[in-house]
């Protein structure tokens, strides 16, 4: 008997180290709640109403104003210097291509910086605009991002949520429960910090390839922060609710249908480095299943310093290679949009559909719906003054078209997920045709 009691309590460690199952439990709903404090809790400082990690980053921007700009000039030395370090750089032709346009983009800096450069790249809507509005925002946000971002995923809440979100996430969008927080943190945080999200989950075998592909081009649009800047371009800032909801509403929708088009739909589901699939089946209650993977996982965390270093470190990496390639590939799309007609051309690949939907003007919102493929803001540019209707829509093709090269597409190659190029531009003339036919509606129901 007393044997029988001996290998009982044996598989009952929570019990035997109470200690230890407090200590799981602290570190779950402590560190989660800091993290989701963070991300994802509207906080009002000086009048302006955002989540603290934004109140860090304006912080930093406003009380070292001069020293923002050669940070941002550093991360990108050492982003240029980074391929050639790793010797990746002739990896591939993508590899290739991406080192020289980082070496572009180190030069480009150094004249934004230094102040020695052609009269055109000083223009507000050029260098400045990519400087000032991308490259030191993502410069600050992912690396200070990624300290708070140990704490938000890596004590349980990630495989918590996971669990509790099977049934819904896997049935629509063909992805894990736990997808369901990249998806929060790039509406509320950025796109930057839900690929973030996803490769460190995907690097981890706990997405596919496939769906590490879904998550990557259909969860990681630009933050709230991001829409509204769009929203004040376009003027829709008195309706700034009806918007952010439809874009959210559509964003997803639209996901919701890449997934069963070629070519997500023919991705492969092996996991990273061969790793086996996850497993995601219990029995019993899902409350009770979900809690469980959330202890196991806090038991097996690293200590809380490895954890903020690793992520720091995994962080700082992706700043590097993105911030080369926003000023480069970024500067050469607004050229182009600019002093050539390449993206007149371009839309008309969408004009069948914005006449479809009977859109006001619609050449020139096929044309707006183009241009979003360089950088994001450049559409809210284009339609500043348009119809209502056609900004609406315009608005929401910003966000939910998710693809464009100034930043998205050299952070989604950044990463580990084998996706390209090719496939990259498909799916974001899919996303951008579904969005318009979707949004247009909408825009005459609600507007």
């Amino acid at each position: 008997m007393e044997k029988e009691t001996a290998v009982n309590q044996s598989h009952q460690p929570e019990l035997k180290n109470p200690n230890a199952a407090l200590k799981n439990k602290v570190k779950f709903f402590l560190f989660s709640a800091i993290g989701l404090f963070m991300f994802f809790v509207p906080v009002t400082v000086n009048e302006k109403s955002s989540i603290m990690l934004d109140h860090i980053v304006t912080a930093i921007q406003t009380s070292i104003p001069a020293a923002v700009p050669y940070y941002a000039l550093l991360v990108i030395l050492l982003g240029a210097i980074y391929p050639f370090y790793t010797k990746s750089w002739n990896k591939n032709k993508v590899n290739i291509v991406f080192s020289i346009f980082k070496v572009s983009g180190l030069f480009v800096a150094i004249m934004i910086v230094s102040g020695y450069g052609p009269d055109w790249l000083y223009d507000p809507s050029m260098g400045p605009f990519l400087f000032d509005k991308l490259v030191v925002p993502v410069g600050l946000l992912v690396p200070i991002g990624s300290v708070f971002l140990a704490l938000l995923v890596g004590y349980g809440l990630l495989e918590f949520f996971g669990v509790i979100m099977q049934p819904i996430m896997k049935p629509i969008w063909k992805t894990p429960g736990k997808s369901a927080i990249d998806a929060v943190a790039s509406f509320v945080g950025s796109y930057s910090i839900g690929l973030l999200i996803t490769n460190r989950v995907f690097k981890e075998g706990k997405y596919s390839i496939k769906e590490a592909a879904i998550i990557a081009t259909g969860f990681s649009t630009v933050s709230a922060t991001f829409m509204i800047v769009v929203a004040k371009t376009l003027g829709l800032m008195e309706i700034w609710n009806i918007y952010f909801w439809t874009t959210f509403a559509v964003t997803f929708i639209v996901t919701a249908i890449t997934v069963r088009i070629w070519p997500l739909r023919s991705m492969s589901e092996e996991y990273y480095n061969g790793q086996l699939p996850p497993k995601e089946t219990f029995s019993g209650s899902r409350l009770q299943a979900a809690w469980k993977e959330a202890m196991d996982t806090a038991a097996q965390s690293p200590g809380l310093w490895k954890n903020i270093r690793d992520n720091l470190k995994d962080g700082f990496v992706m700043t590097m290679s993105i911030l080369p390639s926003i000023m480069s590939v970024g500067l050469l799309g607004l050229v182009l949009a600019e002093f050539t007609p390449v993206f007149d051309w371009l839309g008309y690949i969408f004009y069948p559909f914005t006449a479809l939907v009977q859109l006001p003007e619609p050449l020139l919102a096929a044309k707006a719906s183009a241009v979003g493929i360089a950088e994001m803001f450049l559409p809210a540019l284009l339609a500043a003054e348009a119809a209502l209707a056609t900004k609406f829509v315009i608005g929401v093709v910003s966000v939910s078209a998710i693809i464009f090269f100034s930043a998205l597409i050299p952070c989604i190659l950044s990463t580990e997920i084998p996706i390209t190029i090719p496939q990259l531009l498909v799916i974001w003339a899919e996303r951008t045709i579904l969005t318009i036919l979707i949004a247009a509606p909408l825009a005459y129901i609600l507007l």
